[in-house]
Order: C-alpha cells, then sequence, then structure tokens
C-alpha cells in the first residue's frame, strides 16, 4: 500500500494521527475538483457548489450514521469546537468540565473563554494505566455538579492515543441535562462511528486524518435539538438568507466567504479509495500490529504503557519514555539520524512517544523504531 501514497521513501513515518496522509487516488480526485473550479469559479461555486456539499454530506452521513441534515463542513475540530464553545451561553456559576487527556488546541479554547467570561474550567484526573470503562465512567460522572453545563470529551485522545468509552458517559450526561462536546479528532475511517448510537449533543472529527482526504477537511454534527444554539464564527450569506435551503443551521454555515470547498468534497474518493481496498480489513491487521508492538515496548525496552485493556487501543500507541528524557531531543534525533517522523512530548510531567502504524507502515519500521529506541531512549 506504500506506493499508493504520496509520502517520501526516504522516512519512516509513523505520525500519521498528527496531520493524516492522502493516498494519490483520493489526491488526484481532488486536484480534478480543483480543476474544474478554477475553470469556471462561478459555476462550481454558485450553481453547483450547494449541491455537491450536500452530495457530500449525504456520503458521510451514510458513513458517520445520522441525518445529513445534522452535519456542516468545517475546516478542522478545531474550528467546530471553537464554534461551539463560543456559541453555549456560559458565565459566572456555570462549569465546563474536562480530563487531562484534551487535545492541547481545544484545551486552550476554554481556557481562554473561562477567563474571559467567568465560569469554571475544571478538568478530571484520568490517571494512566487508563483504568477500565467502569472506572472511566464513574470518575467522569461523579465530577457531574449542579453547575456543570457542559462535558467536553475526547473519543480518541490526542497526547495519550486512548479510546475514551464515551457513550455511558454521554447517556448519563443527558440525563444530568449537561450537554456533550465529544472530540472526535482522530475517529472517522479509525475505529467505527455511530452517531445515532452514541447520541451526543455534539460531535466534530476530523476527515483528513484517519479518514484520508485532503487537509482542511472535517465537520460538525449538531442534534437537532441544540442547532439552534450554534452561531458560525463568520457571519455571512447564511444569516437571512434570500434563498433559504432546507435547513436553517446549514445555511449559517455552507457559506462563510469564499473557499475552497474541494476537501470536503473528497470524502466521495476517500469512500471510494476505502472500499475499494478494504481497508477495514487492512486496519484490523494494523490493530494486531499495534498491539504486538506495545508487548515489545514493555518487555524489549521496559517502558511503561498508557493502556490496561486492548479495548483502549486504536492504531496508536503512547507510552512513557524514561524519566528525566528530552522527548524534542529524543524526537529530533530519530528524525534526523535515523529518518522516523514520530513525536514526543511532555505530558503531565511525562516524556510520551505516541506511534502511528497505518496500512502504507510495515512491520520492519518498527523494528526499527525499537533499535533506535534502544540506542537513544534508555535516558
Amino acid at each position: 500500500m506504500r506506493d499508493k501514497f504520496l509520502l517520501r521513501d526516504d522516512i519512516i513515518y509513523l505520525n500519521h494521527g498528527s496531520f493524516g496522509a492522502t493516498p494519490r487516488y483520493i489526491f488526484d480526485k481532488y486536484i480534478e475538483l480543483q480543476r474544474e473550479l478554477e475553470s469556471e469559479p462561478c459555476e462550481f461555486l454558485l450553481r453547483r457548489g450547494s449541491g455537491l456539499l450536500k452530495e457530500a454530506r449525504l456520503l458521510l452521513s451514510g458513513f458517520l450514521n445520522c441525518d445529513a441534515s445534522d452535519i456542516v463542513a468545517v475546516h478542522n475540530a478545531t474550528t467546530a469546537v471553537n464554534i461551539v464553545a463560543r456559541s453555549i451561553e456560559l458565565g459566572p456559576g456555570d462549569e465546563v468540565l474536562t480530563t487531562n487527556h484534551e487535545y492541547g488546541a481545544c484545551d486552550r479554547v476554554f481556557r481562554y473563554l473561562s477567563r474571559k467570561e467567568g465560569f469554571n474550567y475544571r478538568r478530571v484526573e484520568i490517571k494512566t494505566p487508563l483504568p477500565g470503562s467502569a472506572e472511566f465512567v464513574d470518575t467522569v460522572s461523579s465530577a457531574f455538579t449542579e453547575r456543570t453545563r457542559l462535558l467536553f470529551l475526547s473519543h480518541i485522545t490526542s497526547p495519550t492515543g486512548l479510546v475514551f468509552p464515551v457513550e455511558e458517559v454521554i447517556q448519563l450526561a443527558r440525563e444530568r441535562g449537561i450537554l456533550t462536546l465529544i472530540d472526535g479528532a482522530h475517529v472517522p475511517g479509525h475505529i467505527e462511528l455511530d452517531l445515532r448510537a452514541l447520541k451526543p449533543d455534539f460531535y466534530t472529527g476530523n476527515l483528513y486524518k484517519w479518514l484520508l482526504t485532503p487537509k482542511g477537511s472535517a465537520f460538525l454534527y449538531a442534534d437537532k435539538g441544540v442547532q439552534d444554539l450554534l452561531e458560525p464564527l463568520v457571519v455571512s450569506w447564511g444569516y437571512e438568507p434570500e434563498e433559504p435551503g432546507e435547513s436553517y443551521f446549514q445555511d449559517l454555515f455552507e457559506w462563510q466567504g469564499t473557499d475552497d470547498i474541494c476537501p470536503f468534497l473528497s470524502v466521495k474518493a476517500a469512500l471510494e479509495f476505502r472500499n475499494e481496498h478494504n481497508l477495514p480489513e487492512l486496519q484490523k491487521e494494523c490493530r494486531r500490529v499495534i498491539l504486538a508492538l506495545a508487548e515489545r515496548i514493555r518487555s524489549e525496552l521496559g517502558f511503561s504503557l498508557l493502556f490496561t485493556d486492548e479495548s483502549q487501543l486504536g492504531q496508536m500507541l503512547a507510552f512513557e519514555l524514561p524519566a528525566g528524557s528530552d522527548p524534542k531531543a529524543i524526537q529530533d534525533e530519530l528524525f534526523y539520524h535515523d529518518k522516523i517522523e514520530i513525536p514526543a512530548r511532555l505530558w503531565e510531567g511525562c516524556p510520551v512517544m505516541r506511534v502511528s502504524y497505518h496500512v502504507y507502515n510495515s512491520p520492519e519500521d518498527l523494528d526499527k523504531l525499537i533499535e533506535a529506541l534502544k540506542r537513544v531512549g534508555r535516558g
């Protein structure tokens, strides 16, 4: 599968989770769309654009198992989190609840707004190794208070690469009248996502990561009962539209100034590629490789793992580097000396490295990682 991607041959790419990687087929279809746009911009954007976006939403909604009228295109999950966070009226006496595993950019959204608007932004500490589902759910739900207005939670965490059991937490929050915003940046195309079963109030996912579309393609889902709460970051023609569409929610977000809609339209090509190459089956094998890698990290290197159960992993694995290690120095050494692209950073004061393993990777990539870590990662 490596030859189907545009990745450089001289790099061992173990960081799919950060920005994804688009296959040649999908990228070529994307360029075709851009050429159509540039050949007659008015035809593409004004006459065909709305219909093309509707078709893409319909295809995506089938993949996510939700109504097409409940999703809008955004550039990335961080944008979606900003939309929700800035739309919900929060002030002194209110609380947003989260965990210590959230993505830094989105965490900063709520830190900033809490200082500006005066609400309390509180983190629940989820220790590692990650406890079992029942303990996780109890830890989060027991932190609910009468002040809690919103629960902001990752489905798959960015710094620690863990799959959180969010479904039951969402249900318990709903019973308490607490809104839920789920950051699923790493979920679409990575693990199964069924929004009808999950029933969050708000959910966002990037498509350019594990669904393999070009960069700048993501979605925001909003349950019909809360769509009226949302306001776009950019007010444009969708506000009091001259020609209203089927959904005012989608009117507000569909046109926010001239933009390139081709990344989102590439959903069609991404689903075609996924089906043609049977990626779900290939990704099952990727997950088996990740689980085997976890055992090697523990037994050959003696590094601590962050999970306790296989259900907590997808195709990413994070582990602790030795205490006192400089993660940036190790990351740089692996890249410049070994041509291995892999992220390492401090999380909660602990140096952590995260491996992503996708269909273009090989077991030999992981062999080289292990050997490199034996050289530089023992502190």
